[in-house]
C-alpha cells in the first residue's frame, strides 16, 4: 500500500437520502482565494490560491457497496506539483459525506495524507453509510473546499429493489473529439452508476492513433506514454476536461480497463504498440500504467493488480467485472489456427474459475459481465473487401483482410467454449454480457456454438456500447454515416444470425435499465464527436427478457 491508502476515517451515524437536487455538480460557485504560506521556492509569502486551483481534477467516487463508497481526488499544492512531476508537499486533505449538497447534516468525515509518490492523489473508502442513498462529499485543504460530488450506495444485499440503471461507456480517445458523451450522462438524475468497460485513455503520441486525419485537441505529454511520470501526466490531463469531471461528480463510476490503459493490444507479455528495447521493459511499463490507474481512478486498491471484482445490487443483480489484459495469452496471428489451442487463455484460469463459480452461486435475478472485449462469435469474411482494411486498422488486425478479431474472445475459443458451456449444463439464465473496445454498437444472442444458431439457443446476451469519440468506420473511411458501412452491416449480420444489430457508424453511450422482468439497453448517440456542444438522440433499444436469452427490439427507452 501506497502512504495515500493509509486513510484515518471516523464515521458517524448516517442520515436519510437528500432531497436537493445539486447543479451543476462539478461546480463548487466563485473561487475563493486562500493563503497558503510562504512559498517553497522564493521564501516569500506565496500569492492567494484559490479552491479551483487546488482541486485542478475534480472529485470522483465508485465501486458503490451497500454500506459505503469510494471518494476520490487530487491536490495541487503549489504551482510546480503537477500530475506526474514528483514535486510537491506532504499534504493534509480532510473529507466529508453529508446527506445534503448545503453539507447541513454531516455523516461522515476523516482525513488523509498525500505525498509526491502518490502523486498527491487521495482516495477515501468511506462505510457506515445506509443502502440505497443519495450522498453529497467534498475535500479540504490548503485551507478551501473542492467542488461538491454526488454519489450514491448499493442497494441493500437482501433488498428487492425495483430497478438500477447505470450509464455504459467505453474508448473515449481525447485527441478524436470533445466527451459530450459524459455531459449527457452527468446531466441525468436516474443513474445509480456508470459502468466505464475501458480504454479510459489512449497512449499513443500525438496523431498516432487516427483521428479521421484530425487531431481535435493535442495529447499531453505529446509523445506516447511509457513511463510512470507519462501515465499520470496523461491522466491528469483527462481530468482536466469539463464533461469528465461532471460525469465524475455526478456519479459513482465502476471501472475496468482494456487496452489502451497500458499498449494497444496488449497481452500479459506484452503488446502490439510496445516496441521491447526501444520502450524498455515490458513489466515495468504495465506496471507503471497499472499504478497510475490505481492512483487516478476512483477503483478500490484492495483489488491491486488486477480489476477483476464483483459487485452486488440488492436481489437484483451481481455485476461480475473482468481483467482481460493481465493475465492473457498473446494474440494468435489471424489464419495461425491457434485461435482453438485449449492452451491458449483470455482470462488465466484462476479468473475464469472465478467467474464461473460466481455465476453459478448468485442468487439475484440477473448475472452482469463487464467483459472489455465482445464475447460474441462475429464472423467478418463476407464483408466486401474495401472494408476489410478499415475494419482491420479498427480491430487492429492486419489489413490484408480478416475472418476473425483475434483480440477479442473469437481469439480464445477454449475459455469461450468453456464459459458458455458452463452457463448451459448449470442451468444458469439470465446472464448479460456489457461490452467495449470495438468503437460499435451491437445488440446479440450468445449461443455456444454461433454455427447451429437458431437450431440451439442462446445461452447469454450480450449489449456493446460504441466509442465515446475513437474512431469507427465511417471515420476511417471519410465518409458519410450509415452510408457506406451499410453494406458491411448487412453483411456481418447475414453470416452472424445472432447478431440483432450492429452501427458501425455514430459515437455514444448507453443506459442499461436493469428489472426483475428484464433488462434494457438505450442506445444513444451524439450528433459530432468535434463538437463541445453536440446534441444526443436516441438510437435505438433493445432488451432480454427474463428466462428467455433472447433480445428483442423496443420501441421506447426506459423511463
Amino acid at each position: 500500500m501506497t502512504d495515500h491508502d493509509q486513510i484515518s476515517r471516523r464515521t458517524a451515524v448516517t442520515a436519510a437520502a437528500a432531497s436537493a437536487a445539486l447543479l451543476p455538480f462539478a461546480t463548487a460557485g466563485p473561487a475563493r482565494a486562500v493563503r497558503t504560506g510562504p512559498d517553497v521556492q522564493s521564501g516569500t509569502d506565496a500569492p492567494p490560491r484559490t479552491d479551483a486551483q487546488v482541486f485542478q481534477h475534480g472529485v470522483a467516487s465508485g465501486d458503490p457497496l451497500p454500506d459505503g463508497i469510494l471518494l476520490w481526488t487530487r491536490v495541487t499544492p503549489e504551482p510546480g506539483a503537477v500530475p506526474g512531476s514528483g514535486r510537491g508537499p506532504d499534504t493534509t486533505v480532510g473529507w466529508e459525506v453529508a446527506a445534503d449538497p448545503g453539507f447541513g447534516t454531516v455523516v461522515a468525515r476523516g482525513t488523509a495524507t498525500t505525498t509526491a509518490a502518490a502523486d498527491h492523489t487521495v482516495k477515501a473508502d468511506v462505510r457506515g453509510l445506509a443502502p440505497a442513498t443519495a450522498y453529497y462529499y467534498r475535500f479540504t485543504a490548503a485551507g478551501t473546499h473542492s467542488p461538491v460530488g454526488r454519489t450514491r450506495t448499493a442497494p441493500a444485499h437482501d433488498a428487492k429493489a425495483p430497478n438500477i440503471r447505470f450509464g455504459v461507456v467505453s474508448c473515449a480517445n481525447w485527441e478524436a473529439g470533445y466527451f459530450s458523451p459524459y455531459r449527457h450522462l452527468a446531466a441525468r438524475r436516474d443513474l445509480d452508476a456508470v459502468l466505464h468497460l475501458g480504454d479510459y485513455l489512449y497512449e499513443y503520441a500525438t496523431g498516432g492513433f487516427p483521428a479521421s486525419g484530425k487531431v481535435v485537441r493535442q495529447h499531453s505529454p505529446t509523445h506516447e506514454i511509457i513511463t510512470l511520470a507519462d501515465y499520470r501526466t496523461r491522466h491528469g490531463v483527462h481530468k482536466t476536461d469539463p464533461d469528465l469531471r461532471a460525469l465524475h461528480a455526478a456519479h459513482p463510476m465502476i471501472a475496468i480497463w482494456d487496452d489502451h490503459e497500458f499498449a494497444d493490444n496488449a497481452w500479459s507479455g506484452g503488446a502490439v504498440n510496445h516496441t521491447p528495447g526501444a520502450e524498455g521493459d515490458w513489466a515495468t511499463r504495465m506496471a507503471a500504467a497499472k499504478r497510475a490507474y490505481f492512483e487516478w481512478m476512483p477503483v478500490r486498491t484492495s483489488t491491486a493488480g488486477t480489476t477483476y471484482r464483483r459487485l452486488r445490487f440488492g436481489k437484483l443483480a451481481d455485476l461480475h467485472l473482468l481483467d482481460l489484459r493481465t493475465f492473457r495469452d498473446e494474440q494468435a496471428k489471424p489464419g495461425s489456427g491457434k485461435v482453438d489451442d485449449p492452451g491458449r487463455s483470455i482470462t488465466g484460469r484462476a479468473q475464469l474459475d472465478w467467474l464461473k463459480a460466481g455465476l453459478e452461486r448468485s442468487d439475484t435475478a440477473w448475472r452482469l459481465v463487464g467483459t472489455s472485449v465482445m464475447i460474441s462469435q462475429v464472423a467478418f469474411g463476407s464483408v466486401p473487401a474495401h472494408l476489410l482494411a478499415p475494419l482491420a486498422e479498427l480491430l487492429g488486425l492486419p489489413k490484408e483482410g480478416l475472418a476473425v478479431n483475434t483480440d477479442q474472445w473469437d481469439g480464445y475459443t477454449d475459455d469461450r467454449r468453456e464459459l458458455l458451456t458452463h452457463l448451459r449444463d448449470r442451468g444458469i439464465g439470465n446472464t448479460v454480457f456489457l461490452t467495449g473496445d470495438i468503437h460499435m454498437a451491437w445488440a446479440n444472442e450468445v449461443p455456444v456454438k454461433a454455427a447451429t444458431y437458431p437450431a440451439t439457443p442462446p445461452v447469454a446476451t450480450e449489449f456493446v456500447v460504441t466509442s465515446v469519440t475513437s474512431d469507427n468506420v465511417d471515420d476511417f473511411l471519410h465518409v458519410a454515416p450509415h452510408t457506406v458501412s451499410l453494406v458491411g452491416v448487412a453483411a456481418v449480420r447475414a453470416a452472424n444470425r445472432h447478431v440483432k444489430w450492429l452501427d458501425m457508424d455514430s459515437h455514444g453511450y448507453g443506459v442499461l435499465d436493469v428489472s426483475a422482468e428484464r433488462t434494457q439497453m438505450d442506445y444513444y448517440t451524439v450528433s459530432d464527436r468535434t463538437d463541445p456542444h453536440a446534441t444526443t438522440a436516441l438510437a435505438r433499444s433493445y432488451r432480454t427478457r427474463s428466462g428467455t436469452q433472447r433480445v428483442e427490439r423496443v420501441r421506447q427507452p426506459v423511463r
